[in-house]
């Protein structure tokens, strides 16, 4: 009880056991409804499901505003969670206890301090919220693995979270850049540089497509997505190097060739970071999904 309380990670013979609770149906699931397990060795499949075991006996993952989370809504979210995790320490997830689930986005209230220093309060809806500290907030309408119906998208709510909740773990709050400490290939120097010149290059790509938007249609629109689909990323990464390092690695792990083409040495740091390459295990995955006469975009999107 004490280990849960303090959010500390399960113990090896609670997640033997986790593991013997998912069936060969539950995981059969877990692999035909998300895209990204498809592209994985029958090895990271292996590992993907003693991280899953891992952050279920871990984290408890509750309802919120009556949604009802049943098995496979927790081994979805359990998934997508640990994806980034694949190939690093579970640890990096401990010292929180808790996912909270919404049926649709949710409501949190904001302050922000404008340039003249005026106090602004509101109210905005969001899809997920990583709490430093404290638990993670998740809407399941966003999170729902149906997302990846959507050719070419790069969204991933669960994945975006988790980012940020790996930003967190070092303790200096969310600036883009992940504790580095088992990683002595990779300085802090160097991150920070690649983080803050990827961060300008694609301010001035989003500066670029919206001076090209027409006076007569509406950046605010749908009508102006042809434009912003010419960005290797969502603008809102531009908001700040935190949520750039969040919006690269959802785009890095569901979407990752506009991002490696765009914008190469970033991507090569978050390759060493998580210890995965996206790209080149997607490159099979997809001409067999060609062979099979998926259409194009199947599998694009998020899971």
């Amino acid at each position: 009880m004490f280990r849960w309380l303090t959010g500390r990670g399960a113990r090896d013979a609670d997640v033997t056991d986790m593991d013997a609770r998912i069936t060969s149906a539950q995981w059969q699931w877990v692999v035909d409804s998300h895209a990204f397990v498809h592209e994985l060795s029958d090895d990271d499949k292996l590992q993907l499901r003693t991280r899953i075991a891992w952050f279920l006996a871990s984290k408890s993952i509750n309802g919120a505003a009556g949604f009802e989370v049943n098995d496979d809504i927790r081994l979805s979210i359990a998934a997508q969670a640990c994806l980034p995790i694949l190939h690093l320490e579970p640890s990096r997830y401990e010292g929180w206890n808790e996912v909270i689930v919404y049926p649709g986005g949710f409501l949190i209230p904001r302050t922000e301090v404008d340039e003249d220093g005026v106090v602004h309060e509101y109210v905005q809806e969001a899809a997920g919220e990583a709490w430093e500290g404290g638990p993670l907030i998740l809407s399941w309408e966003d999170a729902d693995p149906i997302q990846e119906a959507e050719p070419g998208s790069a969204f991933n709510v669960v994945i975006h979270e988790f980012a940020h909740k790996l930003d967190l773990a070092d303790g200096n709050g969310a600036d883009g850049m992940p504790g580095l400490h088992a990683h002595p290939e990779l300085s802090a120097r160097v991150w920070m540089r690649v983080l803050e010149a990827s961060y300008d290059a694609f301010c001035d790509q989003l500066e670029q497509v919206e001076a090209a938007i027409p006076a007569t249609v509406d950046p605010e629109s749908t009508d102006a997505d042809a434009w912003y689909a010419e960005l290797p990323l969502d603008p809102y990464a531009a908001t700040d190097p935190a949520e750039f390092f969040a919006v690269s690695s959802e785009a890095f792990f569901v979407f990752p060739e506009p991002l490696a083409a765009a914008l190469p040495e970033w991507y090569a740091l978050l390759k060493a970071f998580y210890r995965q390459d996206t790209v080149a295990r997607r490159q099979p995955a997809m001409a067999g999904r060609a062979l099979l006469g998926w259409p194009p975009g199947m599998g694009d999107g998020a899971a």
